[in-house]
């Protein structure tokens, strides 16, 4: 159920809101051609681009206006699809991912009176919306989780492309574990440094499995299609993942201890449906507070969660939220202190 208040703005914009109106209002929502370029490993990734399609699909539900998307095999696909769609006339444009950022800032500049957005990066323009998320913030409570559940005091996390953003969440993680058990180990391995490291199940699968023979029983995930084989790994050895971006509890439901949510889903929806508004540009920096990250509780996971855990996240959340725990950010300081 998505709730807070980035979903209060976007609900704001209903099927209802666009039918009405001036009439000039009328003709800029039925001007709307929204549409998406994805990162690598596709739309149905089950995590992080599948995320942005579900914002995309729920704003098309909702409003009836269509959109456009297209899934790149290569890097030099991105600019071409960007430029493609610009030059029909789409607008907003989203590019999903930190890759995307040269090709946006020449397509966005070459289509000043086009909007565009980009997830995970900032492209400082006046026309590009940027959306960032404090995921060290969501993967500091899946952390917490991760340490109560564990009971070899060993935890692991798998990367997908070894970059900053992903060191970013493995930080907050380590940092989480450690809140709640200062001697815990916690493995770290990343999967590549290409993008091929976001769709490679089958590497994903061995990292796991060497994590637990070294007595890991609970292993975190941030690689994208990568981490499929990560939570298949975890739960054939009877043992517990934890997914990323969207909820991948019901992957192997009773086996996945919870997904740390990045929120891109109601960032598409909310993009698309302010993309109307003449104050388009700027940073949104997403976090706890503006329900951007957070981590999933449903039916999969609920055997799993005890009220002591859920008393733990919802202090540890009180407390990132109020400032009495500050969360390392690894983007801003490239030295992880856990």
């Amino acid at each position: 159920m998505i709730r807070g208040s980035l979903v209060a703005v976007g609900l704001l914009i209903s099927a209802a809101a666009l039918a009405q109106g001036t009439p000039a209002q009328q003709g800029a929502a039925q001007a709307l051609r929204p549409a998406i370029v994805y990162d690598l490993g596709g739309k149905f990734d089950k995590s992080f681009n599948e995320g942005v399609h579900m914002g995309a699909e729920k704003f098309k539900k909702e409003t009836g206006v269509e959109y456009r998307d297209f899934e790149p095999q290569t890097d030099a696909q991105r600019e071409q699809a960007l430029r493609r769609f610009a030059r029909d006339g789409h607008s907003p444009i989203i590019a999903v991912g930190f890759s995307q950022e040269s090709a946006l800032k020449k397509v966005a500049a070459e289509f000043p009176s086009l909007r565009f957005a980009i997830i995970d990066s900032v492209v400082p323009l006046p026309n590009v919306r940027s959306i960032t998320f404090k995921e060290h913030e969501g993967s500091y409570l899946v952390g917490v989780l991760a340490a109560m559940a564990s009971k070899t005091g060993k935890v692991g996390f798998v990367g997908g492309m070894d970059i900053p953003l992903i060191r970013k969440f493995a930080c907050g993680y380590v940092q989480g574990v450690k809140a709640v058990k200062k001697d815990a180990e916690v493995f770290q391995n990343m999967t590549g440094t290409t993008g091929a490291a976001w769709n490679d199940p089958v590497k994903g699968g061995e990292l796991a499995r060497s994590q637990i023979d070294r007595g890991a029983d609970v292993i975190y995930h941030a690689a994208g299609g990568t981490g499929i084989g990560v939570l298949r790994a975890a739960a054939d050895a009877g043992k517990l993942g934890i997914g990323v971006d969207s909820n991948q509890n019901g992957l192997h439901p009773g086996k996945v201890l919870t997904s740390m949510l990045k929120r891109v889903d109601v960032a598409t929806y909310t993009a698309f449906a302010q993309a109307r508004d003449q104050d388009w540009g700027g940073h949104q920096v997403l976090g706890l507070k503006e329900d951007g990250v957070g981590w999933a509780d449903d039916e999969h996971n609920k055997p799993l969660i005890t009220q002591d855990m859920r008393d733990a996240v919802a202090k540890a959340t009180a407390d990132i939220k109020s400032g009495a725990v500050k969360v390392h950010d690894y983007m801003a300081d490239q030295r992880c202190p856990v």
